[in-house]
């Protein structure tokens, strides 16, 4: 039996409300965690990535399962076999009853430095077939530190519907309320384990030795960390630098096409003023032919907006690295006066 219509007025906009809903929360295995970092750890300091695998269930993108895309060398053919690569693998786990349903995919880090033009080139591409993923970010520089950073990123709905459009000018993004903050995107991660690892951890957990993770929540010296932070900060403070430079470079090659428009146009209205005194006809007083009414083009801010985020990036790192230095210092201070 068919359902009524107001039946089915309610199922579409019951749908309809499912579908719009935000991502609200990553919850990744506790397999999955661990096999992105043993894939990053054992590459280091070498950049990896992999394919993430799962379910997209309302507002949370549930992240089951993972699988590592293989190193190659530049020279060889990275894409036709890489995209071979990844059909075999989920082909493979099709078989034996994996979830194989593309959610995104993961990559390592070095102390922060992801938010590049590529990483917003792969997600418009993963955008075309998926309605909705993630990246999940793996720094292993800064797990050494005693602190696990796992980060999923996604690119906010603003800023992608103005990357498909590519304007990336001063007016569209004061028109759209577009700033450097409202690029990425980062959605808590939330790790998940079955009733069954839960308790095989709990047995175990009782006779778990100290390991070397815990000696490093230790370590008293961070001065690795911070000069490689400052280091890159400084670099990118320069890239900033340069990006400033090109807008000041356009605005003296606007101000002074202006000039020489305002020049122009005196001379033609005097030119004009002469015409009428003879009883001729005037001259328009815009000619798209001369080279100084071509617009002046500007250049694009998506360059600089990243980088700006980088810099955020790296200053709030060196923040959480100088405060955990200190409370490490001051607690070995009351310890060695008690």
């Amino acid at each position: 039996m068919a359902n009524p219509p107001m039946i089915r007025s309610f199922l579409q906009v019951a749908a309809t409300e499912e579908v719009a809903q935000p991502l609200r929360v990553v919850q990744i295995e506790g397999l999955a965690v661990l096999k992105i970092i043993k894939h990053c750890k054992e590459n280091a300091p070498a950049l990896v990535t992999g394919q993430l695998l799962g379910l997209d269930v309302g507002s949370v993108l549930e992240v089951t399962n993972c699988f590592p895309f293989p190193v190659r060398e530049e020279d060889e053919e990275i894409e036709a076999d890489g995209a071979n690569y990844q059909l075999e693998m989920m082909r493979c786990l099709r078989e034996v009853n994996v979830d194989n349903n593309t959610v995104g995919w993961y990559q390592s880090t070095l102390y922060g430095s992801f938010q590049t033009v590529e990483l917003i080139e792969t997600f418009m591409n993963y955008q075309e077939n998926i309605k909705r993923c993630v990246c999940i970010i793996y720094d292993p520089a800064r797990s050494n530190q005693g602190v696990l950073a796992l980060k999923a990123m996604k690119l906010t709905d603003s800023f992608m519907e103005l990357y498909r459009n590519n304007n990336f000018t001063g007016e569209k993004l004061r028109e759209k309320n577009l700033s450097w903050v409202d690029i990425f995107e980062e959605i808590p991660i939330k790790v998940s384990n079955s009733a069954l690892i839960s308790a095989f951890m709990t047995e175990l957990e009782a006779d778990t030795p100290v390991t070397q993770c815990d000696y490093d929540r230790l370590q008293l010296s961070t001065k690795p960390q911070m000069e490689r932070n400052v280091e890159f900060l400084i670099d990118c403070m320069d890239d900033l630098s340069m990006e400033q430079q090109k807008f000041q470079f356009y605005y003296r090659n606007l101000s002074r096409q202006q000039a020489q428009q305002q020049a122009w146009l005196q001379k033609r209205r005097a030119e004009n003023n002469a015409r009428k005194a003879a009883g001729d006809e005037p001259l328009p007083e815009e000619d798209p032919s001369n080279p100084i009414f071509k617009p002046v083009p500007e250049p694009s801010r998506l360059e600089s907006f990243l980088v700006t985020n980088q810099i955020s990036n790296y200053c709030n790192q060196i923040n959480g690295v100088a405060g955990q230095s200190f409370s490490r210092l001051y607690l070995m201070k009351a310890l060695q006066e008690s």
